[in-house]
């Protein structure tokens, strides 16, 4: 790949995720800043990443990010829990344009949010076996105590359409996941994948009305706009679009999408590989 021109304020945010759980966060980019056009890539061909080795999430992940230079992106979120708590600082700080994963903004949040420093993460496998949520909390409020529990089935559970708010099978197994964080006593709840916000009904019923509930996407959308306004560029005073690509059949994105974006569902979708992307990062990608 050749050297490239710096992008500027015209250029989109580029937003990546193991499947279309990313999409809640692009829901939110689109409501916080509306200006914005937005490529979104979903690796719907190799969903899930929270179940595989650390090697293997990085080396995806760093292909969905060549991928997303590629398209000229101002700024990288990574909206997959697994992704921001499994690729390492000293790659991402390589990328030539600003990156953020999900973790620290919402670690943020729950701390900003928490009464009594006691806080739940929930998370696929890879991010709570991490501790990425731990050491983030930790680092910002030193006596926290974190109860985190790792929820596999969510993920397949909301990308086959079970998450509507009275679904008895998604119902059951939250039940059975929340039990220790329940127990726990938490007042704020980290919902540490971006698929997570649409079970977030039928968790906030079984947590109960005093537990806050911390939507990873809505953090990093606004974390985002704080970034892009010091670096001077945010884009306003129009219409953004948005852009979708995946790397399995685009059949289904139109329901999915609609799921996930709510009012904000439009735009085209195209399948595309990238598996022949490279795997090591420099500024002439």
């Amino acid at each position: 790949m050749t050297e490239r021109n710096a992008p500027g304020r015209g250029a989109p945010i580029g937003v990546f995720d193991s499947g279309l759980g990313g999409l809640t966060a692009v829901r939110e980019l689109r409501r916080i800043l509306p200006g914005e056009d937005i490529v979104y890539f979903g690796d719907t061909g190799r969903v899930p990443y929270g179940t595989r080795g650390v090697d293997v999430i990085v080396r995806y992940a760093k292909q969905d990010i060549a991928f997303l230079l590629e398209q000229n992106v101002k700024y990288v979120m990574a909206a997959c829990g697994t992704v921001s708590s499994t690729l390492p600082e000293a790659y991402t700080r390589t990328l030539p344009v600003p990156y953020t994963g999900v973790v620290q903004s919402a670690a943020a949040a729950a701390v900003r949010a928490t009464r009594t420093g006691l806080i739940g993460v929930i998370g696929t496998p890879a991010t709570v076996k991490s501790g990425s949520y731990n050491a983030a909390i930790a680092a910002l409020m030193p006596g926290a105590r974190i109860v985190a529990t790792a929820c596999p089935l969510f993920v397949p559970l909301v990308e086959n359409g079970y998450f509507g708010a009275d679904n008895a099978v998604t119902r059951l197994v939250a039940r059975d996941y929340l039990k220790d964080i329940r127990a726990a006593g938490v007042d704020t709840l980290i919902l540490g994948c971006t698929h997570y916000p649409l079970i977030a009904p039928i968790i906030a019923d079984l947590m109960g009305p005093e537990v806050a509930l911390i939507d990873p996407g809505r953090e990093t959308a606004l974390a985002a706009r704080d970034a892009l306004a010091s670096a001077g560029l945010l884009r306003e005073g129009r219409a953004g679009t948005a852009r979708y690509y995946v790397s399995d059949t685009t059949e289904s994105f139109a329901q999915l999408s609609d799921w996930f974006l709510g009012e904000y569902a439009g735009g085209p979708v195209t399948r595309i590989s990238v598996d022949g992307y490279p795997v090591e990062q420099g500024a002439s990608t």
